[in-house]
């Protein structure tokens, strides 16, 4: 296969990598007066939406606690750059919320200079799902994703802002693809390779971890697949040969990816990544051009 099957998204717990409009518009000064993290998000103004879920998730006054507690903080832009405007907030239930929320607090007081140097450290979350944190001279990073302003101090803990909010696990790969309709076709590919002498299903879901350069819909109709039809008739070892291209070995966020870099695939074969002020990119072996990560983490 010499098409091009490039153009995907880049998911591996469910975005961009720059984020200088985020930290253009919501830097602002450490607040002076230390009071506890509740009272902090209720007097800073950028927090509006994460004060309006933290109320409504009935969280309040575990985070008036004593803790103590790490919070990576979305900022309204944040939220709203991301979809979650204050009237997505209202449409959740409280469950819903305060599953979203716990994904973003560490039972635990974590200054950036504590964060360990990674890559990727596991650190469990107060709702006992795991986040990975990252510290190299680039920053700290969470999950791939930013923290732009750190150590916001609280007498119970302390808040870092973060350029994007952090979305909980949903499932392994498979499940995830499954759930989303940009990969009808990818799921499609899936399953049809495991017809045959490689069950890459299984391994999908089972196995890992695992990075997924997950190719959309159109990016399979680019490379020739014109309908999941075509797919169905494909070779399934022809398929696994494919796919397992765009599988990486470990836990691979966007804050992770270095220019020029050339891992190696679970196939055995190598991609290229190219990273630049205006994003990451991929190219395979046989692709005339690299295509472009559009969303990541």
């Amino acid at each position: 296969m010499k098409s091009r099957i490039f153009p995907f998204i880049f998911p591996l717990l469910a975005l961009t990598l720059v984020f200088s409009s985020c930290e253009k518009k919501d830097t602002v000064p450490p607040s002076e007066a230390l009071t506890n993290i509740t009272s902090q998000v209720v007097a800073a103004s950028y927090l509006q939406i994460l004060e309006s879920a933290v109320v409504k998730a009935k969280l309040a006054s575990t985070l008036e606690g004593a803790g103590p507690f790490t919070v990576f903080a979305p900022t309204d832009v944040a939220f709203t750059q991301s979809g979650i405007t204050a009237s997505t907030i209202e449409s959740k239930s409280e469950l819903e919320l305060k599953s979203l929320l716990l994904y973003h607090v560490i039972p635990a007081k974590i200054m950036a200079s504590e964060v360990p140097a990674g890559p990727n450290a596991k650190v469990v979350t107060a709702g006992g799902d795991s986040v990975f944190v990252t510290r190299n001279s680039s920053g700290v990073f969470v999950n791939g994703i930013k923290v732009y302003q750190a150590d916001m101090a609280a007498t119970n803990g302390v808040i870092h802002l973060m350029s994007k909010p952090l979305i909980p696990p949903v499932g392994n790969l498979v499940e995830v693809a499954q759930a989303n309709s940009d990969f009808s076709y990818l799921v499609a590919a899936v399953l049809r390779a495991s017809t045959g002498a490689t069950n890459v299903a299984e391994i999908l879901s089972s196995g890992g971890p695992f990075t997924l350069f997950a190719p959309t819909n159109s990016a399979f109709m680019d490379a020739g697949f014109a309908t999941i039809n075509d797919i169905n008739a494909a070779d399934p070892d022809v398929l696994t040969a494919i796919l397992t291209y765009h599988v990486v070995p470990g836990r691979v966020f966007s804050s992770d990816l270095t220019n020029d870099a050339t891992p190696a695939t679970a196939n055995g074969a190598k991609v290229t990544i190219g990273v630049s002020p205006s994003g990451a990119t991929v190219k395979g072996k046989s692709n005339e051009s690299a295509s472009n990560i559009t969303a990541a983490n």
